[in-house]
């Protein structure tokens, strides 16, 4: 079915919505956290433990950071509302920012016997990005948020 209007995004920079703007490099360092969890495991060097660290940390805060322009959309733009895929991406994303907040605070107490929990916690969160990605592109390519279909 195709898009005939757009809708438009209120948390934009001259039109163009900051949501998708922010939301990459969070995306990159969590499903990096799966490389770097894999690198210490099969290495058990501790340069892949130090990089797994960062790497939940940028994820995490910057997930959070680019969420705000999500939670803005959600909640004040009514078309965006009334879509049952923005509210799956939404929950969805707040249950991967919540383990991927997780899996940084675990990281940063640095115990030993937590460490086979990052594991699982990296495993569940790189999934649900995935499911949280994937109906993030609905929203765009299907439902035409942010988009100029004018054009």
């Amino acid at each position: 079915m195709p898009v005939t209007e757009n809708i438009e995004s209120r948390a934009a920079v001259a039109g163009h919505p900051i949501h998708p703007m922010l939301i990459h490099f969070p995306v990159a360092a969590l499903i990096a956290l799966v490389g770097a969890d894999f690198g210490y495991w099969w290495t058990g060097d501790e340069f892949w433990a130090r990089a797994g660290l960062w790497l939940a940390g940028v994820g995490a805060a910057g997930g959070w950071i680019a969420s705000i322009a999500g939670l803005i959309d959600i909640t004040t733009v009514a078309d965006i509302r009334r879509r049952i895929t923005a509210w799956c991406h939404a929950i969805l994303a707040v249950m991967m920012l919540s383990l991927a907040s997780l899996n940084w605070m675990v990281r940063y107490q640095g115990s030993e016997e937590l460490v086979l929990w990052s594991f699982y916690l990296t495993g569940v969160t790189a999934v649900l990005i995935s499911l949280a990605s994937y109906l993030g592109g609905r929203l765009v390519y299907e439902h035409a948020v942010g988009v100029d279909v004018e054009s």
